[in-house]
């Protein structure tokens, strides 16, 4: 309970205004609601039953007291029309601040928490997550509203009898231990039910995201039954909470009515003695009939409070992860030359289930400015771990890497993306216009990229032409991923997207492996020519095509550097790097008889 008040406290606390205005008009609502009990009350005792007996200025009466009846349920109206819209506008605000909070940390997050967190986990936490930890706020104005009724009528029921006014209340204490046994009975219930949700959205995720996996290689049946499993265990806990609910909501359900059945009871036995007259029974049972509603919205909260417990336990541990890297604050001065790189005995180490693992070991290398150098080496020798290192997707466990002198670690954010651009193998493409996916910003945003500037950096990826012969040109619409493009046309727009922001480090993870090798060339040789000083180049390479146009080639083996020179030097001297260039020639003579 205490967890659950502060909860409810902190939502309301965001939106002060809303919630002020949501719980003044909530009580306007408790208030004429007891308001209309007692007028009843009053107009049955003055007007009803003296008219009913004959009196002829009773029955004269009868207009006025209809219209104040008429006055206290239009300002209860009021009451409920208020109530309900600002209630819904609270609710809305506090869903969207989850939303946007949740979002922010992913994208402020490193990629080291991103691959621990399957991407459905990530949905989840967005969606269900934070509709399960926003539900409790939408009736909360209209149980806040309950307590002001509460009040009121306690005092209203008092000053008409005492005995009257305990059997009323008796159903409060009542409807709390209901409240107790549910919250114990509901709680793991509604747990389980919220990690299953995130289950099925990642099984969701992950077979559509390789629908053409499955196709074909015909896996549809298997990944039927994967996801039919998952929804299986879901509809089951679904279930469960539906029984525990079921239990619950009856109970308070039934308190009003019973309270209802006890104040006639014992009204009857009072007004037999003459301790009340017939307005007051008739008040208090009304009473207790119009507080069956609000006292089920004082059990809906309760209701949905353990499952909005559960949704914000679990987006807590979104917002409190800590990033395992500190923004750097040093100014990272903007050159017309290409950065120049130094690796300095750097270490990689990460830890999983089975112990640490080391990626890198004691690694030096110098990318001079302005530089293509090819990065080679067996699967799993740690090339793109070392690429990762030098747009810092991940800092090294020990050793340091220097951008012109400044270390990676301390070079503001800003700078740093302004001028380190990767590609990597695995190119996204936006479901949006050829012109956005190079830009990355919506049209006429401050700072984004002209016409021209995006024309030209698809002319240095070799992908102009292509884009031209698109209906729309730059606003044509690309298929979800690209759909629409082929994969190396995929690669060269995506080049081209790093190149637009003119970086003076580029770094290319296989980011060609499905361009023409002609192509290649003359992509790096328009880098190379691009203002007479172009960037600082590193591409981790798998095809010799590739290696051989670069200045300098660096052999990764284990984690280590084995030997670094001109492809021919390390033909002649490094019989590791032979064997791998005559592994890559081989595979890429197959690929091309292919």
């Amino acid at each position: 309970m205490r967890r659950g008040a502060l909860l409810l406290w902190r939502g309301a606390a965001a939106h002060p205004r809303t919630y002020v205005l949501a719980v003044l008009t909530s009580a306007l609502f408790g208030g004429m609601t007891v308001a209309v009990s007692q007028v009843l009350g009053a107009v049955t005792d003055r007007v009803v039953v003296p008219a009913i007996s004959g009196d002829i200025e009773a029955g004269a009466s009868l207009w006025l007291a209809g219209l104040v009846v008429l006055a206290v349920a239009v300002a209860l109206a009021l009451g409920v029309a208020g109530r309900r819209i600002f209630a819904g506008i609270g609710y809305a605000d506090i869903g969207a601040d989850h939303r946007h909070g949740v979002t922010r940390q992913y994208l402020r997050l490193p990629m080291s928490w991103h691959r621990r967190h399957p991407t459905g986990q990530l949905l989840a936490n967005a969606s269900s997550d934070v509709e399960a930890a926003t539900g409790v706020f939408n009736p909360l104005p209209f149980a806040l509203g309950v307590v002001v009724m509460i009040l009121v009528a306690t005092v209203a029921l008092l000053r008409t009898d005492v005995w009257l006014a305990l059997t009323a209340l008796a159903v409060l204490p009542l409807a709390v231990l209901a409240n107790l046994v549910y919250q114990r009975r509901m709680s793991p219930v509604a747990t389980r039910a919220q990690q299953l949700r995130a289950e099925v959205a990642d099984v969701a995720h992950e077979s559509f995201d390789a629908a053409l996996l499955v196709k074909s290689l015909g896996t549809a049946d298997a990944e039927e039954a994967r996801f039919a499993s998952v929804a299986t265990d879901l509809r089951d806990a679904n279930v469960r909470v539906g029984q525990v609910r079921a239990v619950f909501d009856p109970v308070i359900e039934l308190l009003p009515s019973a309270g209802t059945l006890a104040v006639l009871l014992v009204g009857a036995a009072r007004l037999s003695t003459g301790a009340v007259q017939t307005g007051d029974v008739v008040a208090a049972a009304y009473l207790l009939t119009l507080m069956a509603v609000p006292v089920r919205a004082f059990g809906w909260v309760l209701g949905e409070l353990p499952r909005a417990l559960v949704g914000h336990d679990r987006i807590a541990r979104v917002l409190d992860a800590r990033a395992e890297q500190v923004p750097g604050t040093v100014e990272l001065p903007r050159r017309s030359r290409g950065l120049r790189v130094q690796v300095r005995g750097v270490d990689v180490v990460v830890h999983d289930a089975s112990g640490p693992h080391r990626l890198l070991r004691g690694v030096d290398l110098d990318l001079p400015a302005g530089r293509v150098v090819a990065l080679v080496g067996p699967t799993g020798s740690g090339k793109t771990t070392l690429a990762g290192l030098l747009c810092r997707l991940q800092d090294p466990s020990a050793g340091r890497v220097e951008l012109d002198g400044t270390d990676l670690v301390h070079v503001r954010p800003t700078d740093l993306t302004g001028q380190v651009a990767l590609v990597s193998q695995s190119t996204f493409v936006f479901e949006d216009t050829v012109r956005a996916n190079v830009t990355l910003a919506d049209d006429g945003e401050p700072g984004a990229p002209d016409d021209e500037a995006v024309w030209e950096a698809l002319r240095l990826a070799q992908v102009d032409e292509v884009v031209r012969a698109l209906p729309g040109g730059l606003e044509a619409m690309l298929g979800e991923r690209g759909a629409n493009l082929s994969g190396g046309q995929r690669q060269r727009l995506a080049i081209a997207r790093a190149v637009v922001r003119r970086p003076r480090l580029l770094i290319l993870d296989d980011a060609t492996s499905a361009v023409d090798p002609q192509v290649e060339r003359r992509i790096l040789a328009g880098l190379r020519q691009r203002d007479q000083d172009g960037p600082t180049v590193l591409m981790v390479a798998y095809r010799m095509s590739s290696v051989v146009l670069a200045d300098q080639v660096v052999h990764l083996d284990g984690g280590r550097v084995v030997d670094r020179g001109t492809h021919a030097e390390l033909l002649a001297r490094d019989p590791g790097y032979r064997e791998l260039a005559t592994a890559y020639e081989a595979d890429s003579a197959r690929r091309a008889g292919r």
